[in-house]
């Protein structure tokens, strides 16, 4: 496995790493490439620290997963059937962009209501991922949050020239994953490809900082505390068998200086603190610096 093309995340997703890749980075196990050869990523959500590690390294064996289906199914529709869906792509994008506000409207309200007939119906077409892509890039703050039915339900966003098809991302992304497995389901999925020579990064569902935090849900489900505590125990578990990990979470003394539940979780573990942008309220524009959790066991 040797992809060195420039791949970036090509979609948007809450939490994304992008800007605190280069934390990330620094941290990666030094013998990566040699003697640690594999690599998974079981939350792989936008994939930055993913395509990073695939352009700088030659590995044997990666694998990824989400208990996401439909970006599971656009992952995979990236890599084995790309220029079908840079043509869906186009013509979502040709239609989108010249329209007014109005008619954009229209568009993306009729696009949202046919992904999710696809999606109920569990499409498995290259028409779902371009719909997948489309949604991210044109409706609020790119978020994928579904309701209790699992529709998806973000309102239109109010971009003005969203970038729906980006042709050579997509071609770099395509080729970048051409041997990674693409696997839909729990994290634990991963247990059987980890050994002592895989670096694993985990990057769940974030523990809300405050009682009344609005959770994005992405799957339908919420990671709650209890999963947060299974989390933890399996990667105890696979630190065991002596592979590399790194693992990311929202810090609570954000919030409350006492709340020492991710101290005490990993406390077997190196926790660093590093500070990152994010929105720190329900509106988009409310953003500003918060500090986030890196645990590694090396």
């Amino acid at each position: 496995m040797n992809r060195k093309s420039q791949a970036k995340p090509f979609v948007k997703w809450v939490g994304g790493k992008s800007q605190i890749l280069s934390e990330i980075r620094r941290r990666y196990p030094a013998d990566l490439g040699v003697s640690i050869f594999k690599y998974t990523e079981p939350f792989v959500g936008g994939g930055a620290v993913l395509f990073d590690v695939l352009e700088r390294y030659t590995l044997a064996d990666a694998l990824i997963c989400d208990v996401n289906l439909e970006l599971i199914h656009t992952y995979i529709t990236v890599r084995d059937n790309v220029d079908k869906l840079i043509d869906a792509l186009c013509v979502l994008k040709n239609e989108y962009i010249p329209a007014n506000s109005y008619n954009r409207k229209t568009i993306y309200y009729r696009n949202r209501d046919r992904f999710n007939a696809l999606k109920s119906a569990q499409d498995k077409s290259v028409e779902l991922a371009a719909l997948f892509i489309f949604l991210n890039k044109t409706c609020f703050n790119g978020l994928y949050r579904v309701n209790s039915s699992g529709g998806f339900n973000v309102p239109q966003g109010s971009y003005k020239t969203p970038t729906i098809c980006d042709k050579a991302n997509l071609k770099a992304v395509s080729e970048a994953l051409k041997d990674v497995k693409i696997i839909h389901g729990d994290y634990r999925l991963s247990q059987s490809f980890i050994d002592k020579n895989t670096f694993v990064y985990f990057d769940p569902p974030y523990r809300p900082l405050t009682s009344t935090a609005n959770f994005i849900a992405y799957s339908g489900d919420r990671f709650n505390d209890e999963q947060q505590i299974e989390l933890a125990q399996f990667i105890d578990e696979m630190s065991e068998r002596g592979a590399v990990i790194i693992a990311s979470n929202s810090d609570p003394t954000n919030a409350d200086e006492n709340d020492n539940f991710m101290d005490k979780l990993y406390s077997s573990h190196n926790i660093m603190r590093i500070t990152a942008n994010r929105a720190i309220n329900s509106v988009g524009s409310g953003r500003g610096q918060i500090r986030e959790l890196l645990i590694a066991n090396g």
